[in-house]
């Protein structure tokens, strides 16, 4: 069951980091295109920044996923490549819950920044006036997901521990160790 969870997240991670990709790409375009615009008669689309700073926003918080599950983000292995595997699980849990708790915190926070522009009805300070319920709501949907990412995570992580499963729990939540270090 753990191995399923552990595959389903990865597949829809990795869909959702081409999505980012795609939409990265779109952004690039679109800046791309308001720059030969400027050398044209025609002038400036304009706004390709502010979309281009929404579209970070979002592609940042939806890529904290992919990098969770694929094992990316930055973790400092000095203490852990000397331990035995137990001392090994045993961080790889307190990694994975604190990040876990503190994103959670992070999206609490989110929605409550989200709410507010939701109940004044706020647009961006810009010549396009963007509604900023959209960009919000794809930025919080983002710590959203991380937020659930991690909880999953961690629920696999505890029942492979119980299961005394300790080389599962490294590839679901290890750091990848320099070559010439066992694990």
């Amino acid at each position: 069951m753990s191995d399923r969870i552990v595959s389903a997240l990865r597949r829809g991670n990795r869909a959702i980091g081409l999505a980012c990709g795609l939409l990265l790409l779109a952004t690039g375009g679109l800046i791309l295109v308001e720059i030969l615009m400027r050398q044209t008669p025609f002038g400036a689309l304009g706004g390709s920044d502010e979309y281009a700073g929404y579209a970070m926003a979002a592609i940042a918080t939806w890529g904290f996923s992919y990098a969770l599950v694929e094992r990316a983000h930055i973790r400092i292995d000095l203490l852990q490549r000397q331990l035995l595997p137990a001392g090994r699980v045993a961080l790889d849990l307190l990694s994975l819950l604190l990040l876990t708790a503190t994103t959670w915190v992070v999206t609490f926070h989110a929605w409550s920044v989200l709410a507010k522009t939701l109940d004044r009805g706020s647009r961006a300070n810009t010549p396009l006036e963007t509604p900023l319920w959209i960009p919000q709501t794809l930025w919080f949907g983002g710590w959203v997901w991380f937020a659930l990412t991690g909880t999953l995570l961690l629920l696999v992580v505890v029942a492979l521990i119980f299961r005394r499963r300790f080389a599962a729990v490294d590839a679901v939540a290890g750091c990848d160790l320099e070559e010439g270090h066992e694990r």
